[in-house]
């Protein structure tokens, strides 16, 4: 079985406002509200390309309701954990260019995150897991760590998609999949990266540093490089204006497991992350099954040497 896990679930609210002006009132032209946080949106993809995955996670209040009530209408299972508060609301302002609020977090307790360790050890090595987002500002970073070591020794494979301290922590339970973006392995390491060659050296850097089976570092207008071993591709979309920064990310992990889950070709496989990477990207919401195998004949796919 897959799982996803967000820890720090919000309520998305998008609204596209022509003009938008800075102390002034503002109409919205268009609005948009469904569940967000990057494991929640990898749920939505997977389901999207046919794939069942349960959602877990800490939801609260009203806004929670409605993240649970959204879900189910898609056919996603779920198997949320209630906590005290509500589920944030992050604001999105599509009006020029693009401006976010997002808001503030439920506090999570030592019984909540005690529940969901509990809720974890059903767990087995038949079961794969990916933990991705944010933490809610009242754990400590090294929560996923936590979570993550006795994952590991049961033979749970990790899925990680997170950054800043939390990703720095969790490094050290040795996921088996990690997609930091080249600015974000280049934090890690204290350096700058700019070239495909650089985010290579460093990546295979993090594998070895980390014992990290797979890695993929999405490099903006250079597409993305895959490391499995001593293999490195790098596969390039098509190009097109870009309609939708949401769930991109998440979309290309959700596409990396989909095709992971069939094929060990590791060119197939960033191929068809990067396409359902691209698809939402190019699209006002999440790509679909029939975008992602259009754009799969275009992706363009170089191995590549240190």
């Amino acid at each position: 079985m897959i799982y996803t896990l967000t820890l720090n679930p919000a309520l998305d609210y998008v609204v596209e406002v022509d003009g938008f002006t800075e102390g002034s009132i503002n109409r919205t032209k268009k609005e948009l509200k469904y569940p967000g946080g990057k494991g929640i949106n990898v749920s939505r993809v997977l389901n999207r390309l046919g794939v069942s995955s349960r959602a877990l996670g800490f939801t609260g209040g009203f806004t929670g309701d409605y993240i649970e009530n959204m879900l189910k209408q898609e056919d996603i299972t779920t198997d949320f954990m209630r906590v005290n508060g509500d589920t944030r609301i992050n604001i999105k302002i599509r009006g020029g260019k693009e401006t976010e609020v997002n808001g503030i977090s439920p506090a999570i307790s030592d019984e909540d995150i005690s529940s969901l360790e509990s809720k974890l050890t059903r767990l087995n090595k038949e079961d794969q897991l990916v933990i991705a987002g944010s933490l809610p500002s009242t754990l400590s970073p090294d929560t996923y760590k936590r979570l993550m070591i006795g994952l590991k020794e049961k033979g749970v494979r990790i899925y990680l998609d997170t950054s800043g301290e939390a990703l720095k922590e969790a490094l050290h339970a040795s996921p088996y999949f990690v997609k930091p973006n080249h600015l974000e392995l280049a934090e890690l390491y204290g350096v700058s990266i700019s070239s495909v060659e650089e985010a290579v050296h460093y990546g295979k850097q993090l594998l070895a540093d980390y014992n990290i089976s797979h890695a993929v570092i999405s490099m903006a207008g250079e597409g993305a490089v895959y490391l499995y071993g001593e293999e490195a591709f790098q596969a390039k979309p098509p190009v097109r204006p870009a309609v939708n920064s949401v769930g991109a990310g998440d979309s290309l992990v959700a596409g990396f497991i989909a095709k992971h889950l069939e094929s060990n070709h590791p060119s197939e496989v960033l191929s068809y992350a990067v396409s359902a990477g691209s698809a939402t990207a190019f699209s006002e919401t999440f790509c679909t099954k029939e975008e992602v195998e259009e754009i799969y004949k275009q992706i363009k796919i170089a191995a590549l040497a240190e």
